[in-house]
């Protein structure tokens, strides 16, 4: 039997009308001849009781992302647009820029660029490079400091000859001889726009707010298949999951870049901390625990550079995945014992341990063929009305909750992203071993380097990545993910020869996840410039109700 043509819905439909829509529907859900004859045995049952119980958990997951939605939709009304209060010319405080980089020698200009054409009063503002290199970049910035501030920009360059604490070291070393009593962070991908402070720092007119995140957008965006899917993925994030919790009064956590923080509230919460790959979350947490408000402003952008390597991509969502499970260790007892509100404490465990979903999905994809022999001999009824309702739950939540991200973005033109969601979904899957490691490290203690994420300055589809020195090795990582993908390939051959079509969508995604997962890691690079279509996004008009 053809895998290819009878596990697409074409096929699926001759295949019924060759046997008659009735007589399929007497064989598998009316016919009782066997019924009673299969008997659960004590093998089924310790197949069957994990399986269940890792779809129940994903399911909770998912049905967590419905949640959500309903948060987003419910709490509209406290969605943050202007600040309380406004300073005064005379009175605008005094502002640090740090910009934290590591061997960034493609962006580190235009990054300097930008953050020198931000309006500010000079005479209140001061810029800090603080650098971490160990190549060529040490040369190139330190070119651009000298340029910038002989031509009068307050920025000031400070190199380490070490990367201790990484990037969360190199911030606190600067604050050493920072002045600024606000401090405004940027990764070395990111182009604030001129107005950045100043729609930023009205909003600490509340002495009560510790710190201001607004949100990412995305200079490469229609670069690539990879790089539209890695857009709708953080959309999805900062549309939706910012959003709801900082308008329903919850945690949410400052991300790293494309903020300000209050100088007094970094320090009472114990300053910046090496010991998490996240420590924007650490410190995020520990100073919401002290008290201090955080803002979401969902309107104000701030461009980025996405990753345009599949590698690199999964170097991020690693990094991401071990970082917030050690926050969770570190931090989430702490909130669970504190004062906080009940809410308080459900969202932070979600949050925080979301990325647990990764291990189980391994789980999963071992006893999914198994568990689907097992199920087939039980009858076709009883795993239409528990298995299905469980894989909607922990699957489709998925493509709902990026689609409304999209619905909000892009009111006239969210549709197109349908293009996409199968590949998002499926991109999910393929995760799955890189960030299941990364978990289990995290899990385990096993402490890592800080993994930056490489940039190349690929801003639109003629620009290619030309540099190979910043990719990381691969190796036996994408074999295995090519290996599991040809596993779930044989269940779908198994599902067709079995006439068990409901399971074969779900099955195509792990197939697809992993094999586009693997395949692009092996050949990075050689599907650059790889996209649906041309079409640019464009937003003329406010983001979201």
């Amino acid at each position: 039997m053809d895998l290819t043509l009878t596990s697409s819905p074409l096929a699926l439909v001759l295949i019924l009308a060759s046997k008659g829509l009735m007589p399929y529907l007497r064989q598998h859900f009316l016919d009782k001849t066997f019924q009673g004859l299969y008997q659960v045995n004590a093998f089924d049952l310790a197949l069957l009781i994990p399986y269940f119980i890792v779809l129940i958990v994903l399911a909770a997951y998912g049905a967590h992302r419905y949640w959500m939605v309903y948060l987003y939709y419910k709490h509209k009304k406290n969605k943050t647009t202007e600040p309380a209060a406004h300073f005064q010319s005379e009175e605008f405080p005094r502002v640090t820029v740090q910009l934290p980089i590591f061997n960034e020698q493609y962006v580190v200009a235009r990054l300097l660029d930008a953050v020198c054409r931000l309006d500010y009063p000079r005479e209140k503002l001061d810029i800090q490079l603080l650098d971490d290199s160990t190549d060529e970049t040490i040369e190139v910035a330190r070119l651009l400091v000298d340029r910038y501030a002989a031509s009068g920009h307050p920025v000031t360059y400070l190199h380490r000859d070490n990367r201790e604490g990484y990037k969360a070291g190199a911030l606190a070393e600067g604050l050493k001889t920072a002045k600024g009593e606000f401090v405004a962070i940027f990764d070395a991908d990111f182009v604030p726009p001129p107005d950045f402070l100043l729609k930023c720092i009205h909003h600490f007119t509340d002495p009560k707010v510790g710190m201001v995140q607004t949100r990412w957008t995305h200079i490469n965006r229609n670069y690539s298949v990879l790089t539209e899917v890695e857009a709708i993925l953080l959309d999805g994030h900062f549309v939706l999951e910012h959003s709801a919790r900082s308008r329903s009064g919850v945690f949410f956590n400052f991300n790293g870049t494309a903020g300000m923080w209050r100088r007094c509230a970094i320090d009472e919460a114990g300053g910046w901390q090496h010991d998490t790959l996240t420590e924007d979350t650490d410190l995020s947490y520990r100073a919401q625990l002290q008290g201090w408000k955080f803002i979401y402003l969902q309107d104000v952008e701030c461009p980025a550079e996405l990753p345009v390597e599949m590698t690199a991509f999964k170097t991020q969502q690693a990094r991401w995945a071990k970082g917030l499970i050690q926050v969770s260790k570190k931090i989430l007892p702490r909130v669970l014992a504190s004062n906080a509100s009940r809410s308080v404490k459900i969202e932070a465990f979600y949050h925080l341990t979301a990325n647990l979903s990764y291990p189980l999905m391994i789980v999963l994809s071992v006893l999914l063929m198994p568990a689907m022999i097992i199920r087939f001999y039980q009858g076709w009824f009883q795993m239409l009305y528990i298995d299905l309702p469980l894989f909607m739950a922990s699957t489709f939540s998925i493509s709902s909750f990026y689609l409304v991200s999209q619905k909000e973005l892009f009111p006239k033109r969210w549709l197109r992203s349908l293009l996409y969601l199968p590949l998002l979904m499926a991109l999910g899957i393929g995760l799955t071993v890189t960030n299941t490691r990364a978990v289990l490290e995290a899990l385990t203690g096993k402490q890592t380097a800080f993994a930056r994420t490489p940039k190349y300055r690929v801003e639109s589809k003629k620009d290619r990545v030309g540099a190979k020195k910043y990719r990381k090795r691969l190796g036996w990582v994408p074999w295995l993910e090519l290996l599991i993908g040809t596993y779930f390939a044989l269940a779908v051959f198994y599902a067709i020869d079995n006439e068990n079509y409901f399971t074969v969508p779900f099955l195509l995604l792990f197939v697809i996840g992993y094999w586009v997962t693997g395949l692009m890691s092996l050949l990075q690079g050689r599907f650059a410039g790889l996209s649906v279509g041309s079409e640019a996004h464009t937003k003329p008009f406010p983001v979201g109700v």
